[in-house]
């Protein structure tokens, strides 16, 4: 019994710190920064090889990252294993060049850089009539 009471409770603290445990995925940790010229940004996704558990996409100004990883443990005379989907989408700059967002992975970290075109100031002034006395 007092086997069973870590992993019960770690299963359940694992649950209960779930970002989002109603919809079967974890939210995966960013930072993010924007110079003039692109948009960083850098993605936590530890044990999942870009080569096949990583999706990367974007559509209508919007990146979406996707990592589906899966673990197998044996131990003694059993086998534990852990299924799960990490999951972000972040809203990119009205001015990022789609086309030619680039990705890199190393220790862990997803690396997405997003170039950006020079913003040209948009908008005017607008005058405030007063009429005559």
């Amino acid at each position: 019994m007092t086997t069973l009471m870590p992993r019960f409770f770690g299963d359940l603290f694992d649950w209960l710190e779930t970002e989002t445990p109603a919809r079967g995925g974890h939210l995966i940790r960013i930072e993010d920064r924007i110079t003039d010229n692109e948009y960083k940004i850098r993605a936590e996704l530890p044990g999942c090889d870009p080569q096949k558990d990583v999706e990367i996409g974007v559509a209508n100004g919007v990146l979406s990252i996707r990592c589906t990883r899966e673990e197998q443990k044996q131990e003694h005379d059993r086998t534990e294993f852990r299924y799960g989907l990490l999951h972000r989408t972040v809203r990119l700059p009205a001015n990022a060049k789609e086309e030619k967002i680039a990705a890199k992975y190393a220790s862990g970290i997803l690396e997405v850089t997003v170039p950006l075109t020079e913003q040209k100031p948009s908008g005017r002034q607008i005058p405030i009539a007063i009429p005559a006395k």
